[in-house]
């Protein structure tokens, strides 16, 4: 029976600053690295035959020391920005707090939770084009390339890790337990902890747990 791994990336230095990140570049802290190294202890026992992870180097740097420690650094990969986070807009490099005491609790839980509300869009130096996406936003471009890469690859009986974002992990776990929007409000996805879905030989999953 074929394994998907799902793990979002250990802490990054911005998480740890309580910070919105998004789409911007930012390595991991020393405890995201720790938490790396302690993912690839509990996935020893597993043997993968593909990796996927998004461009950005926390996510990057994550699978690297999973597969280092677990004894697989040949792993074939592959990197692709349809699994990068969220963009969160103007409120990148923002500190959440902050948000959450500028706008309001409740406004700071719907721009970082739900499904198809964006962060503001304005122009800033951390967001030059304007950009913003809601995790509907974030749905539309994760799960096609999940359902045309890396789903083939676990139904053909391939075990399969991807390391990449809360929110892009969160449109696959909205998609693989059958969330609804107001599930999905509820769901954290944690850093550095791999979350194992188990398929039978008719494409079901028979199981899911974090390890």
């Amino acid at each position: 029976m074929p394994n998907l791994i799902l793990i979002r990336h250990g802490e990054s230095q911005w998480n740890l600053e309580n910070r919105f990140t998004g789409w911007v570049d930012i390595p991991l802290s020393p405890k995201g690295e720790q938490e790396a190294k302690q993912a690839g202890e509990k996935l020893k026992g597993y043997k993968f035959d593909k990796g996927y992870t998004s461009v950005l180097k926390r996510a990057i740097k994550t699978l690297d020391i999973i597969l280092s420690i677990s004894g697989q650094s040949k792993l074939p990969l592959e990197r692709d920005k349809a699994l990068n986070e969220r963009h969160y807009g103007a409120l990148q490099g923002l500190n959440k707090a902050d948000i959450g005491k500028k706008y309001g609790e409740e406004q700071l839980k719907i721009w970082r939770r739900s499904y198809d509300v964006p962060p503001p869009k304005d122009v800033t130096e951390l967001n030059p084009d304007g950009i913003s996406e809601s995790l509907k936003d974030t749905a539309a471009r994760t799960l096609p390339y999940f359902e045309a890469k890396i789903l083939p690859d676990v139904l053909a009986g391939k075990n399969v890790i991807v390391a990449a974002h809360g929110n892009s992990l969160r449109s696959i776990v909205m998609k693989l337990d059958n969330l609804t929007k107001e599930q999905v409000l509820e769901l954290n996805i944690p850093t550095g902890v791999p979350l194992l879905y188990v398929y039978d030989n008719k494409g079901n999953i028979t199981e899911h747990r974090y390890l």
